[in-house]
């Protein structure tokens, strides 16, 4: 392999397969692809699942994960890793192992449940992720499902979201986004942030002409946040990044599939990585 580096950036996900194609890996590609990011993928597990429901889940082998990461590795200068969906203990250990090949900075989505409620994630790998997974990220990007669960307490109000935030940072020692989508009685879509003793508030205005809540925005914005790391972008401009592409995509959420069906979060037309960011996206010191 030549010694010389990428001129193009290249990001890595290691997730779940989306038959749907709304999330997962295929969600993570449109988006390292919409940010100008060469995308490499590790598939964990292969899901048969719509943006409704969640049908089957198939984890592949540990050996067969491991295989694709060296593939990965040997030959490609990694920017930015993205893991998503990797459902049990063993694929989790796999992978934690393998990242010891990477220099770059590591984004954990800690994918517990699916849109539609199915977990993601078998019980017994929740330790896993806790005690091996989390610890190994430079990011975490929990919704407040699974910053509860990662806390082992209800968050009710945005002020327990940034202590959330702080007391994972501290715990995992990582920088930290706890997203907000889910606090759907807040009129501003707000991400508690907190990263190299910091704690901020990520804004967006929030979108409610949607008749459901849209597929693929925990996959969207980690991915995202893992593409502008892997350009060289700077921790606060990777997150208005992240954040601004997540606005922009359910803004054009595409409504795909037959009447009732949740929309996916689509690749906004014409979009570009490090166009002049729309002043309705805002990270806030505090």
């Amino acid at each position: 392999m030549s010694g010389e580096k990428n001129s193009f950036p290249v990001a890595l996900t290691i997730a779940g397969s989306d038959s749907g194609g709304g999330a997962g890996i295929q969600a993570d590609l449109r988006a390292f692809r919409a940010a100008g990011v060469f995308g490499c993928s590790v598939i964990a597990a292969i899901t048969a699942q719509n943006p409704a429901r969640v049908l089957r889940i198939d984890p592949l082998p540990p050996e067969s994960l491991q295989a694709q990461i060296e593939a990965v590795a040997s030959v490609f200068h990694v920017g930015a890793v993205k893991t998503g969906m990797l459902f049990s203990a063993e694929l989790i250990r796999t992978v934690v192992a393998e990242l010891k090949r990477f220099t770059c900075p590591v984004v954990v989505d800690p994918v517990m449940v699916s849109t539609s409620g199915v977990p993601l994630l078998r019980q017994d790998a929740v330790q896993a992720v806790c005690g091996e997974l989390l610890p190994a990220a430079d990011w975490i990007t929990p919704n407040i499902p699974e910053a509860e669960l990662l806390l082992d307490r209800k968050l009710n109000s945005f002020d327990e979201l940034l202590e959330g935030a702080k007391e994972l940072a501290s715990r995992f020692h990582c920088g930290v986004v706890l997203k907000g989508g889910h606090a759907e009685d807040d009129p501003e879509a707000r991400d508690a942030v907190f990263f190299g003793g910091r704690g901020m508030i990520l804004l967006s205005p929030r979108i409610r002409t949607l008749p459901h809540a849209a597929h693929g925005t925990g996959c969207t914005f980690s991915s995202s946040l893992a593409a502008g790391l892997a350009r060289g972008l700077s921790p606060e401009s990777a997150l208005t990044y992240a954040k601004r592409f997540v606005f922009e995509s359910l803004a054009g959420a595409a409504l795909v599939s037959k009447p009732g069906v949740p929309p996916v979060a689509a690749m906004p037309p014409d979009f570009r990585c490090g166009a002049d960011e729309s002043d309705k996206i805002r990270l806030v010191s505090i």
